[in-house]
């Protein structure tokens, strides 16, 4: 029987995140079969891989989320330990996790992206730095943590600045209307593209992602067969052009507010794609027939260590 160790905690702002994916992941992989290790992930480093060499796993489900478990940080401790472990490797993981990174490869690619700056706080706090309305994040987060859209008569661009905690530059880029599309993707299969409606907020948000009726998935989307088959290449291309494996979901702003077919725009990349109740890669999974314990044992079978 495979022994699988599943990571899941960590020390991220996505934290909670991690946990509720791995509590799934433990369950599902256990029904499907395999020997499983829960190993929750805190800021004792030593007593991580300590707990790793205890359990003697033939593979690691990664199932952390946010700095340093999707970053390529844990990715390097697996493969000095000699691990296979799901996901992307450390290169991949590194470069996705690096917003401008991984637009400066999308570009090369040819692949759909905005033109961005990186900001300092001093001049965010001073002026606008682009036409409004704007979208400020961090470079290296995901789940939306510390994204913030600022549209004309909002006075929150100093507090922004002041309040900030993601290092000492933000990323800044044109907000796109329309709506917010993602596709799943497992090594080279483009799985569906999801539209999704946003209850809890102005825009797909922390709240919008992990709430209960936070947000309404429509699948598959109903936009216009052209964008609908663009969505599904360009996500597989964005999975090559980083170099990633196994399981990512590629994130889109579609603007069709003048009418379709409208513009489609790659946002970014995510490596570790969320598996709690309500993520959106185990739905698109399912859609074309591939169970949650399914979809896990897959990233099992798929693991390796390296690049």
């Amino acid at each position: 029987m495979t022994r699988v160790a599943v990571l899941y905690g960590g020390i991220s702002a996505e934290r909670e995140v991690s946990l509720a994916s791995g509590t799934q992941c433990i369950a599902a992989l256990r029904e499907a079969g395999f020997a499983v290790t829960p190993i929750e992930a805190t800021r004792d480093l030593g007593g991580l891989i300590a707990a790793l060499q205890a359990a003697k796993p033939d593979v690691v489900f990664n199932a952390l989320h946010g700095r340093y478990g999707e970053d390529g940080c844990i990715q390097g401790v697996l493969d000095w330990l000699g691990l296979p472990y799901t996901h992307s490797g450390l290169r991949a993981s590194a470069l996705a996790m690096d917003k401008v990174a991984a637009k400066t490869v999308f570009h090369a690619a040819g692949l759909p992206v905005l033109p961005h700056r990186l900001v300092d706080l001093a001049e965010l706090a001073e002026t606008d730095p682009l036409p409004r309305p704007f979208v400020v994040k961090p470079v290296n987060e995901g789940s939306s943590v510390g994204v913030h859209i600022l549209r004309s008569g909002d006075n929150r661009r100093g507090e922004i600045a002041r309040g900030w905690r993601f290092g000492s530059q933000a990323l800044v880029e044109e907000y796109i209307p329309g709506r917010e599309l993602t596709v799943g993707v497992l090594e080279d299969r483009a799985l569906a593209v999801t539209d999704i409606l946003a209850d809890a907020g102005v825009f797909y948000d922390y709240d919008s992602k992990y709430a209960a009726g936070g947000s309404r998935h429509i699948l598959p989307a109903a936009i216009d067969p052209g964008i609908y088959n663009q969505a599904m290449r360009v996500a597989v291309a964005a999975h090559r052009a980083l170099g990633c494996r196994g399981a990512t979901r590629a994130d889109f702003r579609y603007d069709d507010t003048a009418g379709e077919p409208g513009r489609l725009i790659l946002l970014e990349l995510n490596t570790q794609p969320g598996l709690t109740p309500t993520s959106l890669l185990p739905e698109q999974a399912a859609h074309v027939g591939m169970p949650f314990p399914a979809l896990c044992a897959w990233m099992v079978e798929n693991a390796r260590h390296g690049a």
